[in-house]
């Protein structure tokens, strides 16, 4: 299925700001998004395990983050 028109415009829009980035620049939003989502991933875990530890907290996002999944 096509996408509607306006879906396509902002696609090519995006694409051409990434475009014109700098390497570096694109690294530093990749970082930035990356922090983001081990932030969320952790204040989720807090959410669901309050009785865990800081250290348990950070040794299951790291898991989380190389594997894919929490294990256990």
């Amino acid at each position: 299925m096509p996408q509607p028109a306006h879906v396509a415009e902002a696609q090519r829009r995006q694409d051409d700001i990434i475009r014109r980035m700098t390497p570096c620049r694109r690294l530093e939003i990749a970082m930035a998004l990356y922090r983001t989502a081990w932030d969320y991933k952790q204040a989720w875990l807090r959410s669901q395990h309050p009785d865990w530890s800081e250290e348990k907290i950070a040794s299951a996002t790291r898991r989380i983050f190389q594997t894919g999944h929490a294990g256990d």
